[in-house]
């Protein structure tokens, strides 16, 4: 059975940081699918905030790029999201999820993730 577990959400003011980690069982961060973050606001759609596959290539959303880092520690089976000069648009809900395809053979465009977390809840002051 495959369990993935987000943590490390919160309240912070705008210009802070928070550092999400995603326990995964059942599926093995070292693996060469995608895993990656997902974040929805409210009223929005899910949009995909970072991707990284299993030799540890990543993907950033533009409006990430440069604030967030994805990583991951195979030997706690965890991945992580660090998230630096948060700003009020980055409110929402973060899902990690596992087990993504990636389309791309010399990059990454991760899709069809299999399996999802049940979110922790990111708020963002300004």
């Amino acid at each position: 059975q495959v369990q993935l577990v987000e943590s490390g959400g919160g309240s912070v003011q705008a210009g802070g940081s928070l550092r999400l980690s995603c326990t995964a069982s059942g599926v093995k961060t070292y693996s060469p699918y995608c895993m990656g973050w997902f974040r929805q606001a409210p009223g929005k759609e899910r949009e995909g905030v970072a991707h990284i596959v299993g030799d540890g290539t990543t993907s950033y959303a533009d409006s990430v790029k440069g604030r967030f880092t994805i990583s991951k520690d195979n030997a706690k089976n965890t991945l992580y999201l660090q998230m630096n000069s948060l700003e009020a648009e980055d409110t929402g809900m973060y899902y990690c999820a596992a087990e993504g395809v990636n389309l791309w053979v010399a990059s990454v465009n991760c899709v069809r993730y299999k399996y999802w977390g049940q979110g922790t809840q990111v708020t963002v002051s300004s």
